[in-house]
């Protein structure tokens, strides 16, 4: 800099009252307090404005009111500081030349501080219900001005600003103001509404720049693979013109532990492509008109869907979500969601969603050292990195990493109606070791292997959702693969506070039985029998999950064995199984018509297949499956109490029979039987516990669904022969590879 232009820098800085210092830190983007600086200022000479226009020609200065010239601002530094006395101090505009176009705004730096004291303290105290008041992106009226507050948190920050279209992505132009109580950085930006893209731009602790950053708060993002996030039109959710009023008031007696509950697991976005428009997903009103009453005819009670979050690498199949309170993008905006969420009630479906708070990923516009330090994650990898999936592990021993996570479940369950949340991945939080070789962990302040972090926060979880204002009736399911005890028992009892968990060992066991060759089950019987033992620990779900077909596994279908008809008869006898089972059900798409191939995110299920008589024969069980499972309460009513299940035969290995009763404590009975071997089992006595007649009211064997349609012609009546310690029994016939369900009349 010339001394001529030295002085004039320094004459001009005296008139507007700014410090050199000043001037260079608010050029620089690096000022501590820049509202301490920008905006109307009382001085010796009277009121001032400065303003931080960088690339603009000239500015002026008008009355809100009535446009009447205030002032003239001049440049006072190349980089795009201006500043000069105005007349009056009132609220004002700036009218702003950009070197032909000119533009008349409001100057963000006119404006107080927009969250009071009381929500910032309670969001240092880690309050989930005030996140969703004070961070994320909102459209407000501000002093009678419409504009967007923006808030973030960022406590380890130098400086935090809003960038976006509305600034050129300028950091300079809107740095925020640090509320030190919760280390939350705040803006209002007027003039600007729903809509507009934006991120943060931060300087670190030691004033390095970091990559730009999405809202973690944010309600709305860009479609990947763009990474902004977007202003939401929150009147549009919050006032969202919901009509499933009677939905809601009866769901918590719909998705108990005594009601029937059968999930049809989905991936949104590969559940139907469109070949004709580029193998396109469908959207949240194309999925409504598709997916609900498919699934309403199916017999399902639920559409449970993989992580809807927006997530950037669609390959994670949403596993690995970035923007926990938006739904993705790619299937339109949230009010669009909120729409199939109310379709589905008024169909008398519920939603439940896949919702990841164990891990995220390490992509450079997310969470991971997010305003310079380890601040959602833990700070040692051996805590704070996840081997297995390559991912950042969230530090919940953190009050406002805690209450970030349980204020997006809440989201979910109080913006958009869903009725529960499936909580993947908790045998990883649950435990320091998990997937850990030794000295690769850190144990427990008491030297143990349990994260009790992660323990506090499944049950605060739980608790907080049970207990939501104005809400009732959402349930939470635990995916948790381990002998944990209590996952599914109440917080007040010491348990984790879950409604349901997933029946892992079920799955695998069986699974295992079926795929062994039915020459060789005889010695695999007790793969059937175990998952009794255990039965009534936990409240259940039996998952056919879309974990079960992919990563080589191959199809449900394709792990059965024998030929063509004998693959299918297995696959139709284990459905019967499972449905009889005591347990809520959960079928992946595909699952539910044997499709072959394995789940392939870029593809669809292979719809295709239902012109085969096999494949629309097995779909046609699984439909008549559920709508057995709903019409006979002796199928669900007690699944989680001893007095709903009795073996008859449990110990028929020879055979591969087994053969059990299903009560729901008024009287109704059921009873199983299912045949695992190709070998027609012909006057096979089986004892009763009831005389009279009984009907066959499902054979999977039936002819209808690809069977060979042997059975006992829908009638049983039974013998004054006592067998298995009943007074009463009767003779069957076990079709080959079946099972059959009877009903006493």
């Amino acid at each position: 800099m010339s001394e001529q232009s030295h002085v004039h820098h320094a004459t001009e800085s005296t008139r507007a009252g700014l410090h050199p210092l000043d001037i260079n830190a608010l050029v620089d983007a690096r000022h501590p307090d820049p509202f301490s600086q920008l905006g109307m200022h009382e001085t010796d000479a009277g009121p001032v404005v400065r303003v931080m226009l960088p690339n603009a020609a000239h500015v002026s200065v008008v009355a809100r009111d009535d446009g009447r010239l205030l002032g003239e601002l001049q440049p006072i530094h190349a980089g795009g500081l201006f500043a000069g006395t105005v007349s009056d101090a009132v609220p004002y505009r700036l009218r702003i030349d950009w070197h032909g176009p000119v533009q008349e705004i409001e100057d963000t730096y006119s404006f107080g501080p927009v969250l009071g004291d009381e929500p910032l303290q309670r969001v240092a105290w880690g309050d989930p219900y005030a996140v969703l008041e004070c961070l994320g992106s909102r459209p407000i009226v501000f002093d009678g001005v419409p504009g967007v507050r923006f808030a973030v948190w960022a406590p380890n920050a130098r400086r935090v600003s809003v960038v976006g279209d509305f600034n050129a992505w300028d950091g300079r132009r809107h740095p925020m103001r640090l509320r030190h109580q919760a280390g939350v950085w705040e803006l209002f930006v007027p003039q600007i509404g729903a809509g507009t893209r934006y991120k943060y731009e931060m300087l670190t602790r030691d004033g390095h720049p970091l990559p730009l950053k999405a809202d973690p708060c944010a309600m709305q993002t860009e479609k990947p693979p763009a990474t902004a996030s977007v202003v939401a039109h929150v009147d549009k959710i919050e006032q969202f013109a919901w009509t499933d009023r009677e939905w809601m008031e009866s769901r918590g007696h719909q998705q108990t532990p005594r009601s029937p509950v059968s999930f049809y697991e989905v991936h949104a976005e590969s559940w139907l492509r469109i070949a004709e428009e580029g193998h396109r997903g469908l959207d949240w009103s194309e999925l409504a008109d598709r997916l609900i009453p498919y699934a309403k005819e199916m017999g399902f009670t639920h559409i449970e869907f993989m992580p809807i979050a927006e997530h950037p690498f669609g390959g994670s199949w949403g596993y690995q979500p970035l923007a926990q309170f938006a739904p993705s993008a790619r299937f339109g905006a949230p009010e669009q969601f909120a729409g199939f969420v109310n379709r589905a009630h008024e169909a008398g479906l519920g939603v439940i969603l896949d919702w990841v708070p164990a891990h995220f990923p390490n992509d450079a516009h997310g969470l991971v050292q997010f305003d310079g330090t380890p601040l959602y994650e833990h700070s040692d990898p051996r805590e704070g990195y996840h081997q297995d999936w390559n991912t950042m592990i969230y530090n919940l021993g953190r009050n406002e990493v805690s209450a970030f996570l349980v204020a997006s479940a809440l989201a979910w369950l109080m913006r958009y109606h869903v009725d529960g949340l499936r909580v993947d991945a908790v045998a990883s939080m649950l435990y320091r070791d998990y997937s850990r070789a030794a000295g690769e962990w850190v144990p427990n302040i008491y030297g143990g292997r349990e994260n009790l972090e992660a323990i506090a926060f499944l049950k605060r979880l739980n608790h907080e959702v049970q207990h939501m204002p104005g809400v009732h009736g959402a349930i939470t399911i635990a995916e948790e693969s381990t002998a944990w005890p209590g996952v599914t028992a109440p917080v007040d009892n010491g348990g984790l506070g879950f409604q349901f968990k997933w029946n892992m060992g079920w799955m695998h066991d069986t699974l295992h039985y079926m795929h062994e060759d039915s020459v060789h089950r005889r010695w695999h019987h007790h793969n059937m029998t175990f998952g009794m033992v255990y039965a009534y620990s936990e409240r259940f779900v039996l998952p056919l999950s879309h974990d079960e077909v992919v990563h080589g596994k191959g199809s449900l279908l394709g792990k059965m064995p024998g030929d063509r008809w004998q693959r299918f008869a297995n696959l139709r006898a284990y459905f019967g199984f499972m449905w009889t089972h005591p347990g809520k059900k959960l079928m992946f798409m595909g699952g539910e018509f044997g499709q072959m191939a394995e789940f392939d995110h870029d593809g669809s299920p292979h719809w295709h297949l239902l012109d085969d008589d096999m494949h629309h024969g097995v779909q046609k069980l699984v439909r008549d499956l559920n709508r057995m499972y709903r019409d006979e309460p002796a199928l669900y009513q007690m699944d989680s109490e001893p007095g709903g299940f009795e073996w008859i035969i449990g110990d028929d290995a020879g055979n591969s029979v087994y053969a059990y009763r299903r009560m729901d404590g008024a009287g109704r009975e059921i009873v199983a039987i299912c045949n695992f071997t190709p070998v027609p089992r012909h006057h096979y006595r089986i004892g009763m516990s009831r005389h009279g007649r009984w009907s066959e009211i499902l054979n999977t064997d039936a002819a209808v669904y690809g069977g060979s349609n042997l059975g006992n012609g829908g009638l049983i009546v039974t013998d004054d022969v006592p067998s298995h310690g009943r007074p009463h029994s009767a003779s069957l016939i076990l079709p080959p590879l079946a099972t059959i369900v009877l009903r006493a009349d």
